[in-house]
């Protein structure tokens, strides 16, 4: 088999930005993969709308890098948040802005990033192999191909790795390439989720899988630290009741913040008017009450409360449901109204890596070249996406860190 320029490992949003990139360059690029279609964890990513990056300067985007800001700054000021959304849009792919600067399809279909991404690499020129890498290739210490688990043998002059992480394993995304990395003398950080639920502790585990499905939008989430005693994270937005614990967007990037999420040391607030001050929210439940004094209690609360909540506020408060709401004395209705600020669930940990959007951990970047993306440890071996011990949390930073980082190592390969 011919030698050839640059292998790609990894046919997702940082190996397909990588290969499509080097191509373009007139370099003659092959790219493996296990699937049968590019992109795999790239199509369901975002519920399948795919938030692909957001709209932020650079200085804003690395504020919300927790994990080695300082080593992306070279790949997102080549390949910015404004240059990926002219990128798409010039590949056909029109964008919208939402809520938090988060860009998307017009469509709503992650389906048409991927295919459009696919397209850029494969008209580039880029040949797509199916198969499993067994392991990387060196001679005299460069990169020299790699060996698939069937046999084939490929040699190349140079080789990217784009692996992905260890989350959602389904779509191939299964840590192999951390063992690719490791057998060629890279240093793995500790692998864990990121952007993950988080597990409840007893009676709220309970609570949680009695209103599994129940989503609570514009509210308030932050989660704090009792071993530190001070807030770690504070958002606004939405989130969602799980069979065990909480989820959604505001609970997905509070996770990045547990490094050592023990059962108990963190707990979950849920602020579920954060319109409205404590006074503001005490006249109010006077005023509503004041209306209709004969109203019991449990129905007053479905002006305020979805219903699926309303049995576990009335558990918390310890009021009756049948209580009439003229019967509640101030005592009751201000601890309600603190309660409504304050709705507490106790953390029991994350959920498994398996569950997670994003891999946290990876090859260390101080064995990395930021301004290159070429490993320190093997000339020739390039690495980017997931497989680097970067991440972000939930807003489209950790697709965008993908496509810079990818974009990067394509741009560096030599010709």
């Amino acid at each position: 088999m011919r030698r050839i320029d640059v292998l790609v490992v990894g046919a997702g949003a940082a190996g397909l930005m990588a290969a499509g990139t080097a191509a373009q360059r007139g370099l003659t690029v092959w790219m493996v993969d296990k699937n049968a279609k590019p992109g795999r964890k790239l199509r369901i990513t975002g519920k399948g709308r795919c938030n692909l990056t957001n709209r932020c300067t650079v200085a804003e985007f690395l504020e919300h890098v927790p994990t080695n800001p300082r080593f992306l700054y070279g790949a997102l000021n080549r390949f910015t948040p404004a240059d990926c959304m002219a990128f798409f849009e010039g590949l056909g792919v029109p964008l919208k802005t939402e809520r938090g600067r988060r860009v998307f399809p017009v469509s709503d279909r992650a389906d048409d990033v991927a295919d459009a991404l696919a397209r850029f690499a494969l008209d580039a020129g880029v040949t797509l192999l199916r198969g499993s890498v067994a392991r990387l290739l060196t001679r005299a210490g460069h990169i020299d191909g790699c060996l698939l688990s069937d046999g084939r043998r490929i040699e190349a002059t140079q080789v990217i790795l784009a692996c992905g992480g260890s989350s959602y394993p389904a779509t191939g995304s299964n840590g192999a390439g951390f063992r690719l990395a490791a057998g060629v003398g890279h240093t793995i950080q500790p692998l864990r989720p990121s952007l993950v639920p988080l597990s409840c502790v007893g009676e709220d585990a309970t609570a949680c899988a009695g209103m599994m499905g129940l989503t609570l939008r514009n509210i308030g989430f932050s989660v704090y630290d009792t071993q530190r005693r001070r807030v770690l994270s504070e958002d606004f937005g939405e989130l969602s009741f799980c069979q065990d614990g909480l989820t959604g967007p505001v609970v997905l990037s509070a996770s990045a913040r547990l490094k050592d999420a023990k059962p108990g040391r963190y707990r979950g607030d849920i602020d579920l008017k954060p319109a409205l001050s404590p006074e503001k929210l005490d006249a109010r439940l006077l005023r509503d009450w004041s209306a209709q004094p004969r109203r019991p209690f449990g129905e007053a609360l479905g002006a305020l409360l979805p219903r699926n909540l309303i049995p576990e506020t009335l558990r918390r408060a310890g009021i009756p449901a049948q209580t009439p709401s003229s019967d509640i004395t101030r005592p009751q209705r201000r601890a309600l109204g603190a309660l409504l600020k304050q709705f507490s669930f106790s953390i029991a940990g994350l959920h498994p890596i398996e569950e997670a959007i994003v891999t946290a951990g990876g090859v260390s970047v101080q064995e990395v070249d930021p301004k290159t993306m070429q490993s320190m440890r093997v000339p020739g071996l390039y690495l980017a996406g997931e497989m680097l011990d970067v991440d972000a949390y939930t807003g489209g930073y950790n697709l965008q860190i993908a496509f810079a980082t990818g974009r990067l190592a394509g741009e560096s390969v030599s010709v």
